[in-house]
């Protein structure tokens, strides 16, 4: 019996492997070849950079690497969130305080400029003539003004003010003078700490109430109120844990004496003009971001809203700006970053952030290189953490099909 072949073996040989063309015409092998050669210059370029100047640095005989920190600093410094004392502490206290002077700068910034911005931006679409033209001049007046210049105009302001005894005052609580706002202060002990904790605990179980009303809205359509277990959970956990310490409760008050003020807490004229310029220039811009936000949420849906009896401020709050934020989070990312880069002017009026102590300890150190490298450090780590949280945010609220 004689075998027989089936033509579909027959005909399913395998066809031979095509050989590549390592030929110049071939654009897979040309984009490959200028990429190496692209990247490879880079890292020639760099090599070179670094390996000359570390030849510079050792023929001029300057040390190289981060000991420095370690050293005794001996600078002078005149605000400082964490202790600090200049004869025994060293250069890497220094820099942390300078970070930790940018972040008060930076959050403080943001969340003022937020909070004015956005209410500018509401006030240019405002029916009452006299808001929307003055929210409009002042959108414009102050756009176009440098922001170095208007940090020197209200450190030049503050600084014409009268001295503590002539200062201005309301009461007995706030004084305002050329040694900038004196404020009382809660002395704080370790109880508050516990409150602190308590109060964090409480917020994030205010949030978890808040997720599971709203899944509870979803499966029955109705939702239960919040604002109880926000009330019991944010104040009176708080409270109870505060009583329970021994409701300690100390205020300190700012008191003239001589020629100056003691006690109390002091916002000093650098930080005071600083935070005042950087919140008034980028509330203008997001002042803007607000508005085109605003008028990005179709008009449907204020008629919708006006027609089931929804106030205007209602409206505003309930369905509009809801909407809006989905447009105004990519814009207003980029000027949270603004106002961090832009605290950077503050050497410009003498507050002691990041920059400005960076440049006193590279200049007592001589360690150029490395200080630079830590500034440009800090600032990216800050941006990027802006960056990542802004998205992060803005893929949360987005819109999905399902």
């Amino acid at each position: 019996m004689s075998a027989t072949t089936d033509p579909r073996l027959t005909n399913a040989r395998v066809a031979p492997k095509k050989r590549m063309q390592l030929s110049w015409s071939d654009p897979v092998f040309r984009n490959l070849v200028i990429q190496v050669a692209i990247i490879g210059g880079l890292v020639l370029f760099v090599w070179y950079l670094a390996h000359n100047t570390m030849h510079n640095m050792e023929v001029q005989h300057i040390a190289t690497g981060l000991a420095f920190l370690g050293r005794t600093a001996g600078i002078p410094i005149a605000e400082s969130l964490i202790s600090y004392e200049p004869s025994t502490d060293t250069f890497g206290r220094v820099i942390i305080i300078g970070i930790l002077n940018t972040l008060k700068i930076a959050v403080a910034g943001i969340v003022l400029a937020t909070i004015l911005g956005t209410l500018i931006g509401i006030g240019r679409l405002s029916k009452n003539w006299l808001i929307a033209r003055c929210t409009a001049i002042y959108v414009e007046v102050i756009r176009d003004v440098p922001v170095l210049l208007q940090l020197l105009l209200w450190y030049t302001l503050l600084q014409g003010l009268p001295g503590p005894r002539q200062s201005l005052h309301l009461g007995s609580w706030l004084f305002l003078s050329n040694r900038g706002l004196k404020l009382p202060i809660l002395e704080w002990t370790d109880a508050h700490y516990w409150v602190l904790a308590a109060f964090v605990l409480g917020l994030i179980g205010t949030l978890a109430w808040n997720r599971a009303a709203k899944r509870k809205q979803d499966d029955t359509g109705i939702k239960p109120a919040v604002w109880p277990a926000a009330l019991m959970l944010m104040i009176g956990f708080p409270a109870l844990i505060w009583v329970a310490l021994g409701s300690p409760l100390t205020i300190e008050m700012p008191v003239l004496k001589g020629f100056n003020f003691v006690g109390g807490g002091t916002i000093s004229p650098e930080y005071f003009a600083l935070e005042i310029g950087l919140v008034l220039y980028t509330a203008a811009y997001i002042a803007e971001i607000v508005r085109s936000g605003i008028q990005a949420v179709p008009q449907g849906q204020w008629e919708a809203a006006g027609a089931i009896g929804l106030s205007t401020g209602q409206i505003l709050r309930l369905v509009v700006l809801p909407q809006a934020v989905r447009v105004v989070i990519p814009p207003m990312t980029s000027q949270y970053l603004n106002i961090t880069k832009n605290s950077s002017l503050a050497v410009a009026i003498g507050y002691q952030d990041l920059v400005s102590l960076s440049q006193t300890t590279l200049n007592q150190t001589g360690q150029a290189i490395e200080g630079v490298g830590i500034v440009m450090g800090v600032f990216l780590a800050i941006s990027l953490s802006i960056s990542l949280f802004m998205n992060w945010y803005n893929a949360r609220i987005a819109l999905t099909e399902r």
